[in-house]
């Protein structure tokens, strides 16, 4: 049997998306391209430096955290940043890629959305659509053809390949650097090596007090256990699936371990995962792997923002652009 060739379009017409709205990528500075992924039109966007996009460069692969948002949110004529940094240093030396989730549109007014910025669907629900393709292995063979046919067009170096991921998104990069000998980089952020369960855990233990009826942790230990019992339940009634919460909650430590790239490891020493972190630090060090290198924002939290005293970000010091700068200088050790 024949195999299919994946395609690519380039969109340069108006596109009616999320109710209406008339915007293309282009008009925010991206490259909008489709790829057909096991019959999914898949949508992906392409950062470069303005009037170098076909530039040759080495791509900057960046894999985001979890929920069902749209890549480009606006809110009547103000943009909200489809990065949580700015792009345009990194732009400098790579065309920086970012892909959408599984049936959410690109572009959507936030007017249109749910709580944290979800699409809902018409009775207030996630996309069913989303939840059953919401899943590690989805994500990481997805990614990994995508990468597979970018490299192929004339403007993309192949002489370096650098994959990032901060939060859900760790767990997806993780597994790529495991899985593809192409990658050259991998820069694993606000993660928990230890999985999500561990990370829902500690969030639950911190809520609670010195009496027993403030059990929090124990109920997560429970809902673990239900998880066990129906890993391939892709039932999506109470949000994520069963299976969902089982592939993300294996421990990304025992693909990391393997690892023989140059690994960069950034978390905030507030975060729920940080003494997971600190832990595979002091393992990694025992086991003499020279290839990781960790970088910990002290005092911050799970998006780099320094705490206030009740212990609640305090969002008016924004700490992303100096990581995302700290990712940069790191890799210009490899040049």
């Amino acid at each position: 049997m024949m195999k299919s060739i994946p395609t690519i379009f380039f969109f340069h017409f108006f596109l009616i998306i999320c109710f209406g709205q008339n915007k293309t990528a282009k008009d925010f500075g991206f490259k909008h391209l489709v790829f057909n992924y096991k019959g999914d039109n898949v949508d992906f966007l392409v950062k470069s430096k303005k009037g170098e996009d076909s530039i040759k460069k080495p791509l900057f692969f960046f894999c985001q955290g979890s929920l069902p948002q749209p890549l480009i949110k606006i809110d009547d004529d103000l943009v909200y940043s489809i990065f949580p940094f700015n792009p345009d240093s990194i732009s400098e030396k790579y065309h920086i890629v970012i892909v959408g989730k599984p049936f959410i549109p690109l572009i959507c007014d936030i007017k249109q959305l749910g709580p944290n910025f979800m699409f809902l669907d018409s009775t207030g629900k996630i996309p069913i659509q989303y939840s059953k393709r919401n899943l590690l292995d989805y994500y990481v063979d997805r990614n990994l053809k995508i990468i597979n046919l970018l490299q192929n067009q004339s403007w993309v170096s192949n002489k370096k390949l650098v994959v990032v991921g901060h939060s859900e998104g760790s767990t997806v990069a993780c597994k790529m650097a495991s899985l593809s000998k192409k990658i050259s980089h991998l820069i694993y952020s606000g993660g928990n090596p230890m999985g999500r369960i561990m990370s829902m855990i500690q969030v639950r233990r911190f809520l609670e007090s010195d009496s027993d009826s403030t059990r929090y942790g124990d109920d997560e230990i429970i809902y673990w256990k239900k998880i066990v019992e129906n890993k391939d339940d892709m039932d999506d009634s109470q949000g994520d699936t069963y299976k969902a919460g089982y592939v993300f909650s294996e421990p990304p430590i025992y693909l990391l371990e393997k690892i023989k790239i140059p690994v960069l490891v950034t978390y905030g020493s507030k975060d729920y995962s940080a003494p997971f972190n600190d832990f595979m630090q002091v393992d990694f060090i025992r086991k003499e792997k020279s290839n990781f290198e960790f970088k910990v924002y002290v005092g911050t939290e799970h998006n780099f923002f320094p705490l206030n005293s009740d212990d609640t970000p305090n969002y008016s010091i924004f700490n992303w652009d100096k990581v995302a700068n700290d990712w940069l200088n790191w890799l210009k050790n490899f040049d």
